[in-house]
Parts: C-alpha cells; sequence; structure tokens
C-alpha cells in the first residue's frame, strides 16, 4: 500500500497478521504476571488450545524464558525501531500509544481507541484524504511493523494455531524444531502461516519462513531471526536478512520510561 503523498511502505505479505495490540494496559495482566518471578507463559483468551499440541506448547514456553520471561514481556513498557521501508516507530505497550514517523511525517495513534493525529512538518494534516488514509491504515502498519520485531513473544496470541512439525534445519545446517503458526478469523491477514525454527541449545527462535497461504507448499520468503541482544529485561533480535540482502531492524530500543511529551510530539524525534 502506498500514498503519493506520504510514500509510506508497508510491506505487504511481510508479516501483517497478527491478532490485538497486548495489549492490555498494565492493569490485571500486569498484576497476573507479577505474581511470581517465574510465572508461567498462559495463553490468551481465544488462543486456540484444542487445536494446538503439547510440544508446541512446551516450546513456546522455553522461548518465553529464554527471551526474558512472561512477566518480563507484560510489564516492559515502550519499544522503539526503525523499519524496512524507513520509518520509524515508538509503541506504548502499556496504554496502546503508537508513534509513526517518516522523513516530516509523523502519525500519533492509539491502538485501543483506534483514534489519531497526522502531522506534516509539525502541521496538522489529519483531515486531508491522505491524512484519514494513513490514519486508516495505522492499526495495520503497527501489526506489520510489531510483528517483525516481537514475534516470538506472540506464539500464543488469541486466535493462533500453534503445531510441533519435528525436526528441520537452519538455513546454515543448524539442527532446529519446527512450528507452525496459523491463525482463526484474527488479524490482518488470517490466512497466512509461519514456520517458527527454533535452535534446542538455546531456546531461541533463529529462523522464520512466510506462506501467504497456510496451504501453499513453498514459503514466500525464509528469514534469519538472529542478532539477539539484551534490550532491558528482553532479548530482541535485529538480523532479518535472508543470508543476501542483509535486511534488518536498527535503533531499536526498549524503555521503562516515557520522556514527557514525546508520544504527542507533533514534529520528528531523535531516536531513542
Amino acid at each position: 500500500m502506498r500514498t503519493s503523498f506520504f510514500a509510506f511502505v508497508l510491506l505487504a505479505g511481510l508479516g501483517a497478521c497478527q491478532s490485538s495490540p497486548s495489549e492490555q494496559p498494565a492493569t490485571a495482566a500486569a498484576a497476573t504476571a507479577a505474581a511470581s518471578d517465574t510465572a508461567a507463559y498462559p495463553a490468551a483468551p481465544g488462543f486456540d488450545q484444542a487445536g494446538s499440541d503439547p510440544r508446541a506448547l512446551r516450546l513456546a514456553d522455553k522461548v518465553m524464558r529464554a527471551m526474558g520471561g512472561y512477566r518480563a514481556w507484560q510489564e516492559a513498557r515502550i519499544f522503539g525501531w526503525d523499519f524496512l521501508d524507513g520509518s520509524y516507530q515508538l509503541w506504548d505497550k502499556q496504554t496502546g500509544d503508537f508513534r509513526w514517523q517518516k522523513d516530516s511525517l509523523v502519525a500519533l495513534y492509539n491502538l485501543g481507541t483506534k483514534q489519531g493525529k497526522v502531522y506534516s512538518g509539525g502541521q496538522d494534516v489529519s483531515a486531508t484524504p491522505d491524512g484519514q488514509k494513513l490514519l486508516a491504515d495505522m492499526y495495520p502498519i503497527w501489526v506489520n511493523n510489531s510483528w517483525w520485531l516481537l514475534m516470538p513473544f506472540k506464539l500464543k496470541d488469541s486466535g493462533v494455531t500453534l503445531t510441533y512439525h519435528g525436526a528441520g534445519k537452519l538455513m546454515d545446517g543448524t539442527p532446529a524444531e519446527v512450528l507452525h503458526m496459523t491463525f482463526k478469523n484474527v488479524g490482518v491477514t488470517p490466512e497466512n502461516k509461519y514456520e517458527v525454527l527454533i535452535n534446542p541449545k538455546t531456546n531461541l527462535v533463529e529462523e522464520w519462513a512466510y506462506f501467504p497461504k497456510a496451504t501453499d507448499a513453498q514459503p514466500a520468503f525464509r528469514r534469519r531471526w538472529a542478532g539477539y541482544q539484551r534490550y532491558g529485561a528482553l532479548l530482541l533480535a535485529t538480523d532479518r536478512t535472508d543470508g543476501k540482502d542483509g535486511r534488518g531492524l536498527a535503533h531499536v530500543s526498549l524503555s521503562q520510561q516515557v520522556p514527557a511529551g514525546l508520544m504527542r510530539n507533533p514534529k520528528p524525534v531523535a531516536k531513542l
């Protein structure tokens, strides 16, 4: 999708398929997670428990623990990252505020209310056709762009069916265990399927493959999920290359503090 004025890119078919904004403000979900430092990884309401299998669920639990744990995920506050189209975004996980910028363009949006404003050069252009178009696209943009950063934390999201598909290998030949994620009536593109490859030595997702249709025999792409570093209490990976193109996410950050005025600033801001 494009707009002639804004020239942003939502990379069609590259992961725009997940569910809700998590997704809830800090309240009940965080309180439940805080009950124990070793809190389990409970499935979200609407997760397809019956269609998923126990081995896949155990692997999802291992991934969550390896990446910092469910409690740390629930309590995480503001994520920042550059996406592949040159945009920079900030997501306040506890409030649902989502801030997107590219060049002189800024969109301020709330995932819960589905309301927001669009600014060009600091001027409000929300009422223009292009401004309205961008506001209508903000939720799909968040779905797609956050999925490319945070997919391993969403293995038990609402609408997900998670199944185990045996032993496999990463592109470099490293042994892996293979999960399939499919979706039921959820997200922007519920017909997608993902193959998620987990290194049994690290319990980390180290590769993924995207299938536009769950019935497709071959993926549209296969890419690394690598370059892990610690951001606060969580591990996040930035390398998304297929081994040739060098794609990756940049300016990744995670903070528990939100600078005053940051999420309401109508002008482009320095990257965290």
